[in-house]
């Protein structure tokens, strides 16, 4: 299963919705793959890695290969690095990515992402792509490359705006490219309980007929505090109600893919 964690607005938690709901899936025994897209390299950093390390398997790596017939490219297997946690792999971001993007889209590379993950599917159960905040090459080729759409949504009228453009943008690229992608819920990050803005903003979503994913994750310091320990909400504070309620989210996902497994079997 392919998911893509994508909103074109900045700030809403995509990197740490990504990563999280990665750390929850190896840590209920799937084998995960975590594929950061974002110069900034933020899920990299999260899990441990460093996008300046001197590497030669990054993301960028592996969508730059030339494959000709005097060639020799790295075989899509070796891209995968080993994260501190069990069951949990990563293929990092790198700064290169900046400066290959205007090559990529001149070579027309926007499927390779697609090819390798036809490929990597094989040996993971689970394969998470964080993406940049932008509609850009990038986050093209991962929408191309995934089955299933999450997105990140922080409860302001601005979110609002541009969540709407965005699913406009989705669904002339899932016409041209990916007719299999399917807008798996809307993720509401940073909630408030105790304000009334956020619960009107849920309520104008749900009567556009969005797909509202519950329960919505609540603001806490802790996430930061994740963060600077570069450590995985169910790894650092296990019992703590952010933590829960990402467990909740998670097997809700899991509950709706198997029953539309299901249905397409």
């Amino acid at each position: 299963m392919r998911r893509v964690v994508f909103n074109q607005k900045g700030g809403v938690g995509k990197s740490s919705i990504a990563a999280n709901l990665a750390a929850l899936s190896a840590a209920n025994g799937y084998k995960t793959l975590l594929i950061d897209l974002d110069v900034q390299g933020n899920s990299s950093h999260y899990l441990g890695y460093d996008i300046n390390s001197d590497s030669n398997t990054t993301v960028a790596d592996l969508l730059n290969q030339t494959v000709g017939w005097f060639s020799v490219s790295t075989p899509v297997k070796d891209f995968p690095q080993p994260t501190p946690f069990s069951n949990l792999d990563i293929i990092p971001s790198s700064p290169k990515l900046e400066k290959i993007e205007s090559e990529l889209e001149r070579r027309y590379k926007i499927y390779k992402l697609r090819d390798a993950l036809d490929e990597l599917e094989k040996s993971y159960d689970r394969i998470y792509i964080d993406t940049p905040p932008n509609l850009n090459f990038f986050s093209k080729a991962a929408l191309i490359a995934a089955k299933r759409l999450l997105i990140p949504f922080d409860c302001d009228s601005f979110s609002q705006q541009a969540l709407i453009t965005l699913l406009n943008n989705v669904a002339e690229l899932r016409e041209d490219h990916n007719p299999k992608l399917e807008v798996e819920g809307v993720i509401v990050n940073m909630f408030n309980a105790q304000a009334n803005f956020p619960a009107q903003i849920i309520a104008d979503l749900s009567d556009l007929g969005l797909p509202i994913l519950e329960p919505y994750l609540p603001l806490s310091i802790k996430m930061k505090e994740s963060h600077y320990h570069q450590q995985p909400l169910i790894h650092l504070l296990p019992n703590h109600k952010l933590t829960i309620t990402f467990e909740e989210l998670f097997h809700t996902l899991e509950e709706t893919a198997d029953k539309t497994a299901e249905i397409e079997q």
